[in-house]
């Protein structure tokens, strides 16, 4: 613990120096003047719980002599004011620079022209195809490595948001509540079936749950029926707000089996009669993910479609409990993106004579985003470590994605006011940023929804009506 404590003490003084704040001298002088560190025979208090590999410093992401190195690009975000990302081993930590500098040089340059549209181009999903991120963490899938613990996942997951939310979204879908509701509620048959080219993304995920008529309440009033007949499956119903389902070739639909009312799960493959997704016009917010309203009508599935490990909402919960905490990685990257958006405004904007970052009011604007931020980083820290040691419950996910989201919108707000009239601009990124963050407010479960799991939790009373 004192190691990684010097260490990253050592890396902030250096950064310190290199900035200006303070002069070497300055720095001897608090360094010999300092508290004597914890020794072996005084140790600091200790987690119950295994600590984090050894922290090395990490090198600068190579750049190419064509490339101008950009602050984003730097070995510590300007968010990271107390270091989360040393936390990562030296083997995660080049993953999650390879991922940012992928979302940087591939995807960036994509995004203001397709969230204008409202389209997902084929171009981008093609590049993320080529970037080996999807299935990192499935064993016996993609590019899978030891390295990649809940920590780097979420990390992983905030770096999409810090560049697009929508990007993020369509991600999320196809490598979290696509991808791990098969692997989770199928059989082996099943995921290997499905799971390679999904984990190539030669094939594309998607999961129906929400419906026109229902969103929170759809554990006990899911209207969609599954009906059985014989080795046949038929389901009848609707759904709403599904991401990806336009295009995508596996689509995991979740249906109430009317012979003993409990939900079920089927994979819907591209093309299936009676199946019919349209794309979902006018939206403001997540422009990019083609969100579809899906009617089933007759649709007829065989036995072997219907995912043999989710027999009732419980195991529903139980893949909405593991991605709900990336949904709150990705409202941090959205708070990451929009405050680095700010604070570079801030620094350039020039208004009665000098940058508008020595104005007091700019600096408490951008003061409160930087700590809801650290905040909130540190609550999802804390989050991964108990997901890496399987203790983790659904109270914990969904105060995180709460608490998380609920910051997101005001750094998000903050952030706007900073940039003026521009911040309504998509030339200055920052009113994607904020449109987006309304989307994911709301899904994966409301703020309302949240508290109440979270009210339950604590108080042992049930809130639900």
């Amino acid at each position: 613990m004192g190691n990684r404590l010097q260490n990253a003490l050592s890396r902030q003084a250096i950064h310190l120096v290199q900035q200006g704040v303070v002069t070497p001298e300055d720095l001897d002088t608090v360094v010999t003047h300092s508290p004597k560190p914890a020794t072996a025979s005084n140790p600091p208090p200790c987690p119950p719980w295994k600590t984090p590999a050894a922290i090395s410093t990490p090198r600068r992401t190579e750049m190419t002599a064509a490339t101008t190195p950009l602050a984003t690009l730097d070995d510590q975000l300007a968010a990271d004011f107390y270091l989360y990302e040393a936390l990562l081993s030296d083997e995660e930590r080049k993953i999650l620079l390879k991922a940012r500098t992928f979302m940087h040089d591939e995807i960036k340059p994509l995004v203001n022209e397709s969230w204008g549209k409202g389209e997902l181009p084929q171009e981008m999903i093609d590049r993320f195809r080529g970037s080996g991120l999807a299935a990192l963490s499935y064993e016996g899938y993609g590019e899978h490595l030891p390295a990649v613990s809940h920590l780097l996942g979420g990390m992983l997951a905030a770096e999409l948001g810090r560049v697009d939310a929508s990007c993020a979204t369509f991600f999320g879908v196809h490598n979290g509540l696509g991808f791990y509701s098969i692997y989770y509620g199928g059989d082996q048959e099943q995921r290997d079936r499905w799971l390679p080219a999904m984990a190539s993304m030669e094939k594309i995920g998607a999961f129906a749950l929400t419906e026109p008529l229902g969103g929170s309440d759809v554990s006990g009033g899911m209207r969609t029926t599954a009906r059985r007949e014989g080795d046949t499956w038929i389901l009848n119903g609707a759904k709403k707000w599904i991401g990806n389902a336009t295009f995508a070739d596996y689509v995991v639909v979740f249906a109430r089996d009317v012979d003993d009312n409990q939900v079920k799960s089927f994979v819907v493959e591209k093309g299936t009669p009676g199946f019919k997704p349209v794309k979902i016009e006018g939206k403001i917010a997540l422009r990019i993910v083609q969100n579809a309203e899906i009617t089933l009508t007759d649709v007829r599935i065989p036995e072997a479609n219907r995912l043999q490990k989710i027999n009732s909402f419980r195991d529903v919960a139980e893949v909405l409990r593991q991605t709900r905490s990336g949904v709150a990685w990705q409202a941090l990257g959205v708070m990451i993106g929009a405050y680095e958006l700010a604070l570079d405004y801030a620094k350039q904007r020039i208004a009665f004579g000098r940058p508008i970052a020595g104005f007091q009011l700019v600096q408490d604007l951008l003061v409160k985003c930087l700590g809801n931020i650290t905040a909130s980083w540190g609550m999802l820290v804390q989050l991964a470590r108990l997901q890496d040691h399987g203790i983790f419950r659904d109270e914990h996910s969904a105060l995180a994605k709460d608490y998380v989201a609920a910051r997101m919108r005001e750094v998000v707000a903050f952030s706007r006011e900073l940039l003026g009239g521009n911040g309504i601009l998509l030339d200055y990124d920052i009113a994607r940023f904020f449109a987006d963050a309304e989307a994911l407010y709301s899904y994966e479960g409301t703020h309302q929804m949240q508290t109440l799991i979270v009210g339950k939790s604590i108080t042992g009373h049930s809130a639900f009506v």
